[in-house]
């Protein structure tokens, strides 16, 4: 080979790598021109590189006002008929002419209330045994009561507000102690606090071993997962929820060996909503719905990085559906529905439309749509089942809350303590039940 041809293959290949380098360089470019963020993806807020001050949303406007409309029926800090303590506050002396009142006859004008708290003072209750010898000279003694083990111990109460203020409220342990101390002036360390939450996580057991059962034996499911630190490394929190519960657990694996050992046997006689995590297509059930919500941001992106004309008629038919399932009776689903026909055609057609090299997001989005085919309209097949998976979010978004606010978990068995109790909690809040009524019951169990 001459030293020209030596020089042209060098030069050929530099050009190649260049040209790779140009072509990375413009991906790159678009990226940082179009960046995806919680707005427009399914990237969570924290996440985002730099916060959108004003935020726009999927929904499309009914026309309302915002803030409560004129129907909206208000509330107000009521009075009550049995107060706790009456002041009155009769005249002493005449206004005009200064003569002593005492002894004339007085008239109300108008009663105020004043709603306190009085000060929290610790009760403490002493447990005493006996014993007692019969006149056949046996002695015997009487014993403590189920659950008074030690010399001194914190009461039912305490350990039932710690686990409302843990997995409630997301305080962290040393808040709490600080918040018994200043309030409750009851000293109490972050241990005891750590210990506490043990005990009655393993008296919950049964209570989460019912809404397990009860989120198995629903007709429509939702699912969803969630990283979290736990002691510096990532673990998942994962969440199973229907209309009346919530099942959270917290696992090390984010694939089907969380299902398997979570629910075994899928959700063979329930719908299934999720987003399109493979794992949750590989769940058992009667069918799928992936979640709109999902695929609105998705296509949002596309319309702001490509200008994506079958990203925009792709999102219009998906606002046509939900427009179709709000305007949907229980008893149209029993009967053909010719609007729902001319969507399925929609979207059909745009499956096949031809998307442009150059998009290579859109054209996996599209690729992913063939494959979800059936599982982007079964809501509107279900009177029962909503078109996205928002309800799973709402029950897995208090794990970032509670990181957020506390920090990470520091052992696993901790982030296990808090998936049980707040299971507990998040199915309280759907049933419209006193959460901390509810954990005083569970308090005065004995654990298993």
């Amino acid at each position: 080979m001459t030293f020209e041809q030596q020089r042209i293959k060098e030069l050929e290949e530099k050009i190649a790598i260049l040209e790779l380098q140009i072509k990375f360089l413009i991906e790159e470019n678009e990226r940082l021109r179009y960046p995806k963020n919680s707005n427009n993806s399914s990237i969570p807020p924290s996440k985002d590189e730099n916060r959108i001050t004003k935020s726009n949303s999927l929904r499309i406007s009914n026309g309302k006002k915002p803030g409560g409309q004129r129907e909206h029926e208000g509330n107000t800090l009521s009075m009550t008929s049995t107060p706790d303590e009456i002041i009155e506050h009769k005249p002493q002396y005449c206004n005009h002419c200064g003569k002593d009142l005492t002894g004339f006859k007085s008239k109300e004008e108008m009663r105020r209330q004043v709603v306190d708290i009085p000060p929290i003072i610790p009760k403490y209750i002493e447990h005493r045994i006996f014993s007692c010898e019969c006149s056949c000279g046996h002695i015997t003694e009487s014993s403590f009561p189920l659950g008074i083990n030690a010399p001194i111990s914190y009461g039912n109460n305490i350990e039932s507000v710690i686990a409302y203020l843990h997995t409630r409220q997301f305080i962290p342990f040393d808040r709490m102690r600080e918040f018994f101390s200043d309030i409750c002036n009851l000293p109490i360390s972050t241990g005891t606090i750590c210990d506490i939450l043990n005990r009655f996580s393993e008296k919950a057991l049964s209570a989460y071993e019912v809404i397990a059962d009860k989120v198995k034996n629903s007709s429509v499911i939702g699912g969803d997962e969630t990283g979290a630190k736990v002691n510096g490394k990532k673990g998942w929190f994962w969440t199973w929820q229907s209309k009346i519960a919530t099942f959270i657990t917290f696992s090390n694996n984010r694939g089907m060996a969380t299902i398997d050992a979570t629910f075994p046997d899928g959700f063979p006689q329930a719908i299934f909503i999720h987003d399109c995590w493979k794992s949750h297509f590989n769940t058992d059930a009667i069918r799928h719905q992936i979640c709109t919500s999902h695929s609105l941001r998705e296509l949002k992106y596309f319309e702001e990085r490509y200008k994506s004309s079958w990203a925009t008629k792709f999102k219009f038919l998906l606002y046509d559906a939900l427009k179709l399932k709000e305007s949907l009776t229980p008893a149209d689903y029993l009967q053909s529905i010719s609007r729902r026909t001319y969507l399925e055609n929609v979207l059909d057609k745009l499956l096949v439309d031809v998307i442009p090299e150059n998009m290579k997001e859109v054209l996996t989005f599209q690729k992913r749509m063939i494959k979800c085919r059936n599982y982007i309209f079964t809501f509107l097949y279900f009177p029962d089942v909503p078109p996205d998976n928002n309800a799973s979010e709402r029950a897995i978004r208090n794990i970032k809350v509670k990181q957020k606010v506390s920090g990470q978990f520091k052992t696993t068995n901790g982030a296990q303590t808090y998936a049980i109790i707040r299971s507990i909690t998040d199915t309280c809040i759907k049933n419209n039940q006193n959460i901390l009524a509810a954990f005083k019951t569970i308090a005065n169990l004995q654990p298993e």
